[in-house]
C-alpha cells in the first residue's frame, strides 16, 4: 500500500501555515465526522477516512513532528509518537490478525491479511558532506548510492524474454502460508511467507540469466539532490523511491542521506543563529569605528558603537540559517574582543601614561616591568 501524503489527505501545499492546515482540519472534520453521516450508507468510508484526515493533522500540526514527516515520511513520524509503530499497520486490528487470523477469530471483518506480490526493495543509507554554506543556504548536489536496480533485460519480471512467471503452486498466488491449530481462546492462526516463491506469490519456471531470476542487479546510480536550506550537521535526508528496486518487480525503498556539514573557519552555528568573533583594539573599543566582517552573504561592513566592552554582542537580523518550516531567516550574532596592546614602543607607553593620568588611574610604574623580571630571574 502506498504511504500516505498528510499534504494531500488535507489538500493543502506543503509550505502551508500552521493557520492553514488547520482551516483544512476543521473543514474537513466538519464533511466527515461520522456523527453527520449516522446511518448513511458512505458512512463507513467517511469514517476510514475521518481518522485518516486525524492521523494527517496530529502529525503536522506541531512543528517538531511535522519536521519529522518531512524529513522520514509517515513511518518515522509514527516511529517517534507512536507506541505501536512498530506493528504493521500501526492497529490492534494488526495484533489480533496475527492470532486469530482474518475471517477465523473472533475480530472477523476488522484485520486485513497479507497482501500478495513482490516484496518492497530495501531501504539505502549513505553519507552526503556539505561545506557550511551549502548546509545554511541551500545547494543542489550529486549523489553516487550503489544499490539493486532493475534489471534491464527481463525489466524486473526476473524471467527469460519471452516467458512469463507462473502463479505459485505451493501458496496458490497469495504469498504466504497459513497454519491453523485450536487453543483455549479457539482457533489460532498464524502466516509465514511462502518459502517456495519468497511471498511473492509467483514462480519463474525459465529465470533470467542476468539477474538469476531476481528481477535486479547491483548497479551504481547517480542522483542530483536538492538540498533544503537549513539543515544542519547530523540530520537526514529521506528520498522516496530511490532505495534498492524491489525483487521482482517490487516498489523500491528509500534513500536515506545522513549529511555531514563541514566546520566554517569563522563561522558557527547556534540553532536557527550564526556567530562569529570580531577582534578590535582598544582604540577602536573605545572610539568606535567602522570594521568589516565575513558573512555567508559576503563582507558586510558593521558599526562598533563608541565605548562598546569585551562580549559585547552586536546583532544582526535576518543574516543567519533559513528556517526550514517557515519563512526568513535566524541572525547573525557578532560577539566583539578587545585585544590589549602589547610590545609598546616607548612613545606609545608615554602616551597611554598620558591618558591615565588624564583620567586619574593608577598604573605601574615605567620600571616595574622590568624590576619584576629580573627580581624573577634570581628566584
Amino acid at each position: 500500500m502506498a504511504e500516505e501524503d498528510y499534504y494531500a489527505v488535507l489538500g493543502v501545499n506543503r509550505s502551508a501555515t500552521e493557520d492553514e492546515i488547520k482551516r483544512a482540519y476543521r473543514k474537513l472534520a466538519r464533511e466527515l465526522h461520522p456523527d453527520s453521516h449516522a446511518g448513511a450508507p458512505a458512512a463507513g468510508g467517511n469514517e476510514e477516512r475521518f481518522k485518516v484526515v486525524n492521523r494527517a493533522y496530529e502529525a503536522l500540526k506541531d512543528p517538531e513532528r511535522r519536521r519529522q514527516y518531512d524529513m522520514f515520511g509517515a513511518g518515522g513520524e509514527r516511529a517517534a509518537g507512536d507506541p505501536f509503530a512498530g506493528f504493521a499497520g500501526g492497529g490492534l486490528g494488526d495484533i489480533f490478525d496475527a492470532f486469530f487470523g482474518g475471517a477465523a477469530g473472533p475480530f472477523a471483518g476488522r484485520a486485513q491479511g497479507r497482501q500478495a506480490g513482490p516484496p518492497p526493495g530495501e531501504n539505502v543509507e549513505a553519507l552526503l558532506d556539505l561545506d557550511f554554506h551549502e548546509a545554511v543556504l541551500g545547494a543542489e548536489k550529486e549523489v553516487t548510492v550503489r544499490a539493486a536496480m532493475t534489471c534491464e533485460t527481463c525489466s524486473g519480471s526476473g524471467a527469460q524474454p519471452g516467458t512469463t512467471p507462473v502463479t505459485c503452486t505451493t501458496c496458490n498466488g497469495t504469498g504466504e502460508l497459513r497454519r491453523v491449530r485450536q487453543s483455549l481462546l479457539g482457533q489460532m492462526v498464524t502466516s509465514s511467507p511462502c518459502p517456495r516463491c519468497g511471498g511473492s506469490g509467483q514462480e519463474i519456471p525459465t529465470p533470467c540469466t542476468d539477474c538469476r531470476g531476481q528481477g535486479r542487479r547491483i548497479e551504481d546510480r547517480a542522483y542530483t539532490v536538492d538540498v533544503p536550506a537549513g539543515v544542519d550537521d547530523g540530520s537526514t535526508l529521506r528520498l522516496s523511491n530511490r532505495g534498492s528496486s524491489g525483487p521482482r518487480g517490487g516498489p523500491p525503498g528509500d534513500l536515506y542521506l545522513h549529511l555531514r556539514v563541514r566546520p566554517h573557519p569563522l563561522l558557527s552555528r547556534d540553532g536557527v543563529d550564526l556567530r562569529t568573533d570580531l577582534h578590535v583594539t582598544m582604540a577602536q573599543a573605545a572610539l568606535g569605528a567602522q570594521l568589516t566582517v565575513e558573512t555567508l552573504d559576503g563582507p558586510q561592513e558593521i558599526a562598533v558603537p563608541p565605548g562598546t566592552p569585551t562580549g559585547q554582542e552586536l546583532r544582526f537580523r535576518g543574516q543567519g540559517v533559513p528556517h526550514l518550516q517557515r519563512r526568513g531567516r535566524g541572525d547573525l550574532l557578532v560577539t566583539v574582543s578587545v585585544e590589549t596592546p602589547t610590545a609598546l614602543t616607548a612613545a606609545q607607553e608615554e602616551i597611554l601614561r598620558r591618558f591615565a593620568a588624564a583620567r586619574g588611574e593608577e598604573v605601574a610604574p615605567p620600571d616595574a616591568g622590568l624590576l619584576s623580571r629580573i627580581r624573577g630571574a634570581f628566584k
